[in-house]
């Protein structure tokens, strides 16, 4: 605004129009004056947002959305409807009633066009890593998603998780511009916001340090070293003795909790042992733990664990004293599922929702 001679405001109103209102266009920027709009059109300034190139509904209200950057490079961004994947205290019927009436929509944005650590498990890691995504490209996924579903923070209650495409701490000054952003422009407050990764620590340490912080998950996985290095490479370079250092180090506000994410995959990592290793590792930490029944896809060698393993290993941490979850799958059927994300195309062949007996 400086270079066309306008006085500070104006940057303000570009920023809010930007942001605040998601204008698609140029010409929709009504707050600035129409002599400057046309002066900016014709010097090639536009608003280069991803654009929404194909969307799936679930038969559970959840929307896989597959977003187009400028060079035509696609991501993943999965909207559901009254929050995440349903984390529940048992499992029963009763406690999925209780989540489905609490009114709120999350997004799972990703941060990266595939992703490097190579988790076996997840549909994502097939893909590898093509490159990171601009701040830009982060929030504008998140602005498509709202401006389809005709929501707009924060009127409206919106959660996010940084848990779709991607290693966020591997994009880690990107993402957290990013969340800058959504702060001051689209309006969602951190306090809503969820950072997953894998385990990088260097910056588990940094993420501590930011004054603008969501909160953290972290990906579990296993209960020892030998297993999490088979089903997570990066347990080679940071072991478990390293993250749990960094957990126990990083600075929690008050009533916040940190996350540990466990996907359960059936005779691998759900056994009676794996619980209690899982139990001895958390031990002395504010934390709660997050089960996921492994959502299964294509090229996946693993399978998902009857319902009654997973309330099995709750049962165990439980009565250890540590509070766990078991998170209800949001979009299975159309590979918008924890660990799904794989630019799927087409869904004729998508996995069954049914668990095993």
């Amino acid at each position: 605004m400086e270079e066309f001679g306008q006085p500070p405001y104006r940057a303000q109103q570009l920023f809010e129009a930007l942001y605040r209102q998601r204008v698609g266009s140029m010409e929709q920027v009504s707050t600035l004056p129409g002599t400057l709009r046309s002066e900016l059109i014709s010097r090639d300034f536009s608003i280069g947002a991803p654009q929404i190139e194909r969307k799936f509904e679930s038969t559970d209200g959840t929307v896989r959305y597959l977003i187009a950057c400028a060079d035509a490079q696609t991501v993943e961004t999965v909207w559901m409807p009254e929050g995440d994947d349903g984390e529940t205290g048992d499992g029963s019927e009763a406690g999925e009633q209780s989540a489905r009436a609490w009114n709120r929509a999350t997004i799972c944005v990703s941060s990266q066009i595939g992703c490097a650590v190579d988790c076996q498990f997840c549909l994502t890691a097939l893909l590898g890593v093509k490159r990171n995504l601009t701040a830009g490209e982060i929030v504008g996924q998140i602005c498509a998603v709202l401006r389809d579903q005709g929501v707009s923070p924060p009127q409206d209650r919106i959660n996010l998780v940084f848990m779709g495409m991607g290693e966020p701490f591997l994009n880690y000054d990107i993402c957290m511009k990013a969340v800058r952003l959504l702060v001051d422009g689209v309006g969602i407050p951190e306090s809503r916001m969820t950072l997953s990764t894998a385990g990088i620590v260097p910056r588990i340490y940094d993420f501590g340090r930011e004054e603008v912080r969501p909160k953290l998950a972290i990906s579990l996985n296993a209960s020892n070293d030998e297993l999490r290095t088979r089903l997570m490479p990066v347990n080679r370079k940071w072991n478990l003795a390293s993250l749990v250092d960094a957990a126990r180090s990083f600075p929690l506000r008050t009533r916040e909790r940190l996350t540990f994410e466990y996907v359960l995959l059936d005779g691998v990592n759900d056994e009676p042992q794996n619980a209690r290793e899982v139990a001895e590792l958390v031990r002395g930490l504010r934390v709660k733990v997050n089960l996921i029944a492994l959502n299964p896809g294509p090229g996946i060698a693993f399978g998902m664990p009857a319902h009654d393993r997973v309330l099995s290993f709750q049962k165990i941490l439980i009565a250890a004293g540590v509070p766990t979850f078991i998170r209800r799958p949001r979009g299975r059927d159309i590979y918008a599922a924890c660990g799904q994300l794989k630019q799927t195309v087409e869904i004729s062949a998508a996995p069954a929702l049914v668990e095993k007996d």
